[in-house]
């Protein structure tokens, strides 16, 4: 006997097949045939009897009569499965006879993906079921995959690596128009060396989640980490609006735990600057990385390691760029000698503006 749990979706649990005839013979034939090759069968005779048990099982595949009786036909019922998020791949065969091939297009329209004809043919109906279980499975597989790997991979690279397939070349670097944003924490070292490496650790590690889920709500991404901060690009529009925006929220939101214990963990410094940077791969062959470089971003980067802790220090670009915002005050104008210029640069403190 074959063991459909190979062939499915998790090798810890029996997959479930629904079986929708309303000939009480053909149903019991296929549930007893599925049942003797190791599968979790359920069988009704109509649609309606159907959509009530997807609403409570958990179900691999389907096999669905195409000349149902009811208010509903198998075609039908196609439909209305398809239409719900959680089947939108899950393996439908249609049972057929003679008569109802002519019935195989519209039944393959409505989200069908295979027929089993009369009379049944026990290793026929395993080997079809099982090649689409199968491909269910890896499906689901390079959709996890994608899930995980968005959490280590920033959407910009995904969008690469998806048009390079797509046109069966990697694109070439570009130069855009972005607001580079970095952050970084004070005293970090002599954090690490005061709390404990695992307090330490979940600490820096909720600070930084919370500052991703603040960047992608203001429509940036995330470059790179960079141990006790992060590097942020934004690109959209009003991208130099959004970047600081972006920046107060992240410092209003650290300021709210207090700078006690782990919290000091807080204490943040952020730069920003806009301008054109070269936004490409970069890296060998074997590996490369997606990223943002030029002058732009390590203006940038100076501009954060100048910032007083819990304040942000952004460029006179940044600033004559979202000068008009409402929310945005800009003050404390000084000139800071930024190693590797020659001249000094002009930066102001970003505040947010009080509202009467």
């Amino acid at each position: 006997m074959n063991n459909p749990n190979l062939a499915g979706q998790d090798r810890e649990r029996t997959n479930t097949v629904l079986v929708v005839d309303d000939n009480s013979g053909v149903r019991e034939m296929l549930a007893t045939m599925l049942r003797n090759l190791g599968y979790r069968v359920l069988d009704v005779p109509t649609s309606e009897d159907a959509l009530i048990l997807i609403d409570t099982e958990e179900i691999d595949g389907f096999l669905f009569d195409i000349d149902l009786g009811g208010t509903t036909n198998g075609i039908d019922l196609c439909r209305q499965v398809r239409a719900r998020e959680q089947f939108e791949v899950t393996p439908v065969l249609f049972i057929t006879g003679g008569d109802e091939y002519l019935h195989l297009q519209p039944a393959l329209d409505a989200g069908g993906d295979d027929f089993i004809a009369k009379p049944f043919v026990a290793a026929l109906v395993e080997t079809r079921l099982r090649r689409h279980l199968q491909r269910t499975h890896y499906f689901k597989q390079v959709q996890e995959m994608r899930r995980l790997l968005g959490r280590y991979v920033s959407d910009a690279t995904t969008k690469v690596v998806e048009s390079a397939l797509s046109r069966g070349e990697a694109a070439e670097p570009e130069v855009r128009d972005v607001a580079i944003f970095f952050t970084d924490i004070r005293g970090f070292t002599a954090l690490s060396e005061e709390l404990d490496p695992l307090i330490l650790f979940s600490s820096l590690n909720q600070h930084l989640s919370e500052q991703v889920d603040q960047v992608h709500e203001f429509q940036g991404y995330i470059d790179k980490f960079g141990g006790d901060g992060l590097m942020a690009v934004f690109d959209g529009d009003r991208h130099e609006v959004q970047s600081c925006l972006c920046a107060l929220d992240i410092l209003e939101r650290a300021k709210s735990f207090g700078q006690t214990g782990p919290h000091r963990i807080r204490q943040l410094g952020i730069g920003i600057h806009t301008g054109p940077a070269i936004v490409g791969n970069i890296g060998s062959s074997e590996r490369l990385e997606f990223t943002a470089i030029g002058t732009t971003v390590n203006l940038a980067a100076r501009l954060c390691g100048v910032a007083d802790p819990m304040s942000i220090v952004v460029s006179s670009d940044v600033r004559d760029a979202a000068l008009n915002q409402s929310e945005l005050a800009f003050e404390f104008e000084r000139n800071v000698a930024i190693r590797g210029l020659k001249k000094p640069v002009t930066v102001y403190t970003l505040i947010r503006r009080e509202t009467a």
